[in-house]
């Protein structure tokens, strides 16, 4: 029940949320042991109520309101706070609906694997982690939350056990935990100056000091690890490669999201965009996004693994993000979450696509893909949807956010950044294009022209499997993702769009 006080809803309903994704992943852990059947079809429907749950309170958020609570714990010197305005409820209702694809996905990319306990627990704590993260109302939950994701994300990274899974595994741990650290002595320094670590009040920090500008740092680098920006992205493309594929779609998806999101409520809410067009702060962070932009799509293009040129990808993507809320510009900043919403959807689809692939044809080299549009011709149109989409192909979303971004920089006075977006664009089809041209046209290798499979066998289980379409619980998520990066723009109204716009003026109005 929702208690309203003027535009607020006080609530436990977030916290329920949250901590009813904790006890489901202990229940799936030892269902799933049991029977592994009852574990996936139990994580399903966790996963379909938590998106009905969420969906509750978008009666109070869609007028400006907000939904908040809080939990004390223990000893803890702080009540761990709860807080839903459009922006996190936004993203909450993102990160719980690509879940489910990707539980979903799960059932037939995992049915040769192992652990399928650990990995489903694992899987939801991964998403409580993330939900908590977006539902926090103050940076002390928010860092709390962080540490889960970086626990439960190397677990599920290693997954596979092998010496290269375990390796990229830890190194995204101690990345994380550095991150950590650094997002910890910035609170500190929050706590100092502002006396509040709550996202009830704007603009924290006020004063241009030098502990204010290492706070800044602090987070900037911080939720930079978590984003995937350059220079502390090297994480990021020995991840994926290692992960299962579903687990690379909920990386690069959402769970890469949260670094930007943590820089989302930092430049509006900790300083407020006022301030540091003041100090001029936030250029930094442009030179960053740049950098990440270039950098990202110029390893892309040299890339043969698929899920490593996707990964490349990834932090390229990202590079808009942080462009769009470094702008400090309405329409660059519904830009940056419009496309935190679109990327999630294309390159979601994107790595449960390589996973199909990978399980299918058994094959991971894009120099090997000849002749797989023919044999998984559904698989691979929906490869090139979503391409058409990372370009910025009208009337795909892609497009869209990258519109809004190229109107933000003009706003700013800053056509520079128009030119990044084209010279981006160029290149995304320069290593997209290819992949696509190569699937439907190319020959097939010899062996598999002759057998129709693959001798080598899956590369993460070394089972040999059948060059065919992907089965329908692989495929079904596949191609809700792939038509989702055009469905949106063809309806009448674009409600993501709409939603991303109410999010950022919820923010603009404060100052």
């Amino acid at each position: 029940m929702l208690e309203f006080s003027g535009e607020k809803a006080y609530s436990s309903l977030p916290a329920i949320i949250i901590f009813t994704t904790f006890i489901a992943a202990v229940i799936t852990f030892f269902l799933t042991r049991v029977n592994r059947k009852a574990g996936e079809i139990f994580t399903v429907i966790t996963i379909a109520a938590l998106f009905g749950a969420i969906f509750s309170m978008y009666g109070v958020v869609k007028g400006g309101g907000v939904v908040s609570g809080s939990v004390n714990f223990l000893s803890i010197p702080f009540a761990i706070s709860f807080r839903v305005d459009m922006l996190s409820f936004f993203l909450g209702l993102l990160a719980v609906f690509l879940w489910l694809l990707a539980a979903i996905h799960s059932i037939g990319y995992m049915a040769r694997e192992h652990a399928h306990d650990r990995y489903y627990a694992f899987l939801l704590l991964a998403l409580g982690g993330c939900l908590g993260c977006i539902f926090a109302g103050d940076m002390l939950g928010l860092f709390v939350f962080f540490e889960i994701i970086a626990i439960s994300g190397c677990v599920l990274i290693s997954h596979e056990e092998n010496p290269y899974a375990i390796f990229a595994g830890t190194k995204y741990l101690f990345m994380s935990l550095a991150a950590g650290l650094l997002l910890f002595f910035a609170i500190v320094i929050t706590y100092y100056l502002a006396g509040t670590l709550s996202f009830n009040y704007f603009g924290l920090i006020t004063e241009n000091s030098t502990l204010a500008f290492i706070a800044f740092i602090c987070f900037l680098l911080g939720f930079g690890v978590k984003a995937g920006i350059f220079p502390v992205h090297i994480w990021l493309p020995d991840a994926h490669p290692a992960a299962p594929s579903p687990v690379s779609a909920l990386l690069s998806g959402m769970m890469i999201k949260i670094g930007a999101y943590g820089l989302i409520r930092v430049f509006y809410q900790v300083y407020g965009f006022t301030f540091l067009q003041e100090v001029g702060w936030h250029n930094i962070a442009l030179v960053l996004a740049t950098v990440t932009i270039l950098i990202g799509s110029a390893l892309a293009l040299v890339q043969d693994d698929i899920k490593r040129r996707l990964a490349y990808s990834s932090v390229a993507q990202i590079g808009y993000v942080v462009l769009g809320l470094a702008l400090l510009s309405e329409m660059a900043f519904v830009g940056s979450i419009y496309h935190i919403f679109t990327h999630a959807f294309m390159k979601g689809a994107l790595f449960l696509i390589a996973g199909a692939i990978i399980v299918q044809a058994g094959e991971r080299r894009i120099s090997r893909f000849g002749g797989v549009g023919r044999k998984m011709p559904l698989t691979m149109i929906a490869f090139a949807l979503c391409s058409f989409s990372i370009v910025g192909i009208p009337p795909f979303n892609g497009f869209i956010s990258k519109w809004q971004l190229c109107l933000g920089a003009l706003e700013t006075g800053q056509p520079f950044f128009v030119v990044l977006l084209i010279v981006s664009s160029l290149l995304n089809a320069a290593y997209y294009f290819p992949i696509v041209i190569t699937a439907f046209f190319a020959a097939a290798p010899r062996h598999t022209a002759e057998t129709e499979s693959v001798s080598s066998g899956h590369p993460d289980t070394g089972i040999g499997v059948r060059w065919q379409e992907a089965p329908l619980n692989m495929l079904v998520p596949i191609m809700i993702l792939a038509i989702g990066c055009v469905a949106f723009v063809l309806m009448p109204q674009n409600w993501p769009l709409e939603m991303a716009k109410v999010a950022v003026s919820e923010l603009f109005v404060r100052f």
